[in-house]
């Protein structure tokens, strides 16, 4: 009975240090990490506090929900990659604090810029097809929403952008692990910043020839600053955004989708927005795990400490099993926050238990996808010859966007809530 109790102490300790050695490589930095999860999902639920306060807002513009979650995305996922390369760029030896054209920071930030234009823009679009094709009833035209996604996308981006690579700058100086910080961090960031963006950019519409003549000045700018971007002179701009635009635009569709599911659910979701207040959380918790995830394993593909084989070794599978095992307070966390904030806001909610299980088990599955995705779809990327920095963060995110709202409403709807 000793022997057991041992290995099982062993284990548990084993587990322990694990644990910590994902979210840092000392104390400090595994407290770090920590710190970043638990903000991402109280500044997600002040996001989701947003959202459910915007109701009549996403009812008066009937499609303008099928395109928020690919637009929180959106912001995260490029500032995400933008800081997975820098930190890799810092693993490596190859980074230095410059914002010249040339430098690891100036290219990336001229990337991210075009970037930032071009898929706001091609969001608007998307987001417009899958309303039609979906018979969601009076949605509003693509240049309303083009203005929406690319004025409040830039709002936000100058945000999210602007701290991710202030994050870097500060994580440089003094010695932070950025594999783990950066996915929870723009997630954070992106979360809360870009809802408000979004609703500030909604009052731009509605004024006659005054929006039409903004909505095509908008659309001429990003095809112009892309088109710039595209013929830059630092091979290394062409370079990330020739990598970024395929998986971040197949990124934007995935995440529409999770906009559709959460649409076509607006009646339900607008009778208990307590359920509101949970959703943002809920994917972008799912998504900072999978984000540190494939943080990680791409750093560790760069160092030769991973192998991109099919079967995940013993690194990797240690690290997956760690990330999982993060799942449950994370996501505790979120349902008793999101029956606080809806408590104190005084949103209908359908009570404590029924939101901590349906965000249990509905994050279960979520995080269990994700971290299957996390090393696949960056191991896929590294086999590919392409940059797994530029493709971990937003395959992971992007389809947890999908998949996360996906499985929240069916286990919704297996508890008999909605």
């Amino acid at each position: 009975m000793t022997s057991i109790l041992t290995a099982v102490l062993e284990r548990t300790r084993e587990a322990g240090r694990r644990l910590l050695d994902l979210l840092g490589p000392t104390g400090a930095a595994a407290r770090q990490s920590l710190v970043a999860l638990t903000l991402n999902s109280l500044t997600s639920l002040v996001a989701g506090a947003a959202l459910g306060a915007i109701t009549g807002t996403l009812e008066a513009l009937p499609g303008l929900l099928v395109m928020v979650p690919a637009a929180i995305g959106l912001r995260g996922n490029i500032a995400g990659s933008l800081g997975n390369r820098i930190s890799t760029s810092i693993h490596t030896g190859t980074y230095r604090a410059s914002f010249r054209s040339d430098s690891v920071v100036g290219a990336n930030l001229a990337a991210s810029v075009a970037l930032t234009f071009v898929l706001s823009l091609g969001l608007a679009v998307v987001a417009r097809i899958v309303a039609a094709a979906f018979d969601v009833e009076g949605a509003i035209g693509v240049l309303d929403l083009a203005i929406v996604s690319v004025a409040g996308g830039l709002l936000a981006s100058i945000v999210v952008i602007g701290a991710t690579v202030l994050l870097t700058a500060v994580g440089v100086r003094r010695g932070w692990d950025l594999d783990a910080l950066v996915a929870p961090t723009t997630a954070t960031l992106g979360d809360v910043v870009t809802i408000p963006a979004l609703w500030i950019a909604t009052f731009l519409l509605g004024r006659g020839a005054w929006t039409t003549a903004l909505g095509w000045t908008l659309v001429v700018l990003s095809v112009v600053v892309f088109a710039q971007a595209l013929r830059s002179r630092v091979a290394e701009v062409v370079l990330i955004i020739k990598e970024s635009l395929p998986v971040l635009s197949a990124a934007v569709v995935l995440s529409t989708l999770a906009g559709l599911v959460i649409q076509q659910r607006l009646g339900a979701f607008a009778a208990l927005p307590a359920l509101l207040v949970l959703e943002p959380a809920f994917v972008s918790s799912a998504g900072s795990l999978g984000g540190i995830l494939a943080s990680r394993i791409g750093t560790n593909l760069h160092l030769g400490l991973v192998e991109p084989t099919l079967v995940p070794g013993v690194e990797a599978r240690r690290d997956g099993v760690a990330v999982f095992t993060l799942f449950a307070p994370v996501f505790l966390l979120n349902a008793v926050g999101a029956w606080v904030v809806a408590s104190v806001l005084d949103l209908a909610s359908p009570g404590l238990v029924e939101m901590v299980l349906a965000s249990l088990i509905g994050g279960a599955l979520a995080v269990a996808f994700v971290v299957a995705l996390a090393y696949y779809g960056t191991v896929a990327a590294w086999r590919s010859n392409l940059d797994p920095d530029s493709y971990g963060i937003p395959v992971v995110t992007a389809s947890v966007d999908f998949v996360g709202a996906v499985a929240l409403i069916l286990t919704l709807g297996v508890l008999g809530i909605v």
